[in-house]
């Protein structure tokens, strides 16, 4: 029968080390002898040890130390997104009822601009550039399979149903916020992603979604001007050349880190995108409304940098569930002068592992 941990024998503790039938330049055994006390001892501790956070002292571990972690901390190597072109997505076009453009070489991208929806924040008529666009975008991967995310604009009176229709075709709710503090009607973005090997499939489901909505038709882009806006002041403030996208001015920066949602790469910019959107209000005034994207450590200082700026917030939040590193998005919202709101965002950027993007659409 063993001893018990109580059983102290103190004649079987290894204090004596004169043996006279012993040499000690022929000692062939290869473990260091352990006082029996000192591992008892050690037992005891174990319990008090293992509260302060430090592990419990052992002479040696029978298992073999971890593998070097691949991808960029990752533990497996992520699987890459592949090029593609406007051509590929066609059987998509087609089943979301209109045309999309490839922004890059991988990410194919589709607008559903809810023109039909008049709203209104602190008495600022919200055109359809700067808050009110629903998109999606479709990247194929290496191993045969297609990954879709996007941002849907519903109002209130529609979310439950396009949610439970998402839920039905295999498309799940990552995030559900407002872009827009008080504001009139009641509208909401909630975040879609969706994994398989047909992309048509995907694109069936998010239809039946949008379907549920009042979202117009496609419409040819329009080019609108920048009443009174300072454009290359705005330009100077943010240290890079911003675009006018369908009458409003929009300045986009993309995390400098690779992106890994569920075991595959993101193309730079999908769903790691600070942007920001100036609508002219004349005067060199603008209402300016988007996000910053940041990780855990970024985001106190940011919020700091913001409100010192004299810009609001909406929302901090996640957009997805599995991506690493974590992010996390500052919605924000201001009126007043353009270029004193592009200066203070510049601050927030330079506060985050970001690098501006120019972004090349090519339409079919």
């Amino acid at each position: 029968m063993s001893r018990q941990p109580h059983e102290d024998h103190e004649d079987e503790d290894n204090h004596d080390t004169h043996d006279p039938d012993r040499d000690p330049d022929r000692d062939t055994d290869p473990r260091p002898a352990t006082p029996r006390r000192l591992l008892l001892t050690t037992a005891a501790l174990a319990p008090l040890l293992a509260a302060l956070g430090a592990p419990p002292a052992r002479a040696e571990s029978p298992d073999p130390p971890p593998a070097p972690v691949k991808g960029g901390g990752h533990r497996h190597e992520p699987v890459q997104p592949v090029t593609t072109t406007v051509a590929d997505w066609r059987p998509v076009a087609r089943a979301l009822g209109r045309p999309g453009s490839m922004s890059g070489d991988k990410a194919y991208h589709t607008r559903f601009p809810r023109g039909d929806l008049d709203v209104v924040s602190y008495g600022v008529p919200v055109s359809t550039g700067l808050a009110l666009g629903s998109h999606v975008a479709f990247v194929r991967y290496a191993d045969g399979n297609v990954l879709v995310m996007g941002d849907l604009t519903v109002t209130e009176g529609e979310l439950q149903e396009v949610t439970d229709v998402l839920q039905a075709h295999g498309i799940e709710q990552t995030a559900l916020h407002k872009h827009l503090l008080a504001h009139s009607p009641d509208v909401w973005w909630t975040h879609v992603h969706g994994h398989g090997p047909d992309p048509v499939v995907l694109a069936r489901g998010l239809r039946a979604a949008l379907d549920r909505t009042a979202s117009p038709p496609a419409e040819p882009t329009r080019f609108r001007e920048l009443p009174g806006l300072d454009t290359d002041g705005i330009d100077a403030a943010l240290g890079m050349k911003g675009a006018n996208d369908g009458g409003v001015y929009k300045a986009t920066f993309a995390r400098r880190e690779v992106i890994i949602e569920g075991g595959m790469a993101l193309p730079r910019g999908l769903g790691a995108i600070s942007a920001f959107i100036f609508q002219p209000l004349g005067d060199g005034k603008a209402a300016l409304n988007g996000d910053v994207v940041l990780v855990a450590e970024e985001v106190q200082k940011v919020i700091k940098i913001l409100r010192a700026g004299g810009i609001g917030l909406v929302e901090l939040h996640n957009h997805g569930l599995r991506e690493e590193p974590r992010l996390f998005f500052i919605h924000l919202w201001a009126v007043g002068d353009a270029v004193a709101l592009a200066r203070a965002l510049r601050r927030a950027v330079d506060a985050s592992n970001v690098i501006a993007v120019q972004r090349e659409r090519g339409t079919e």
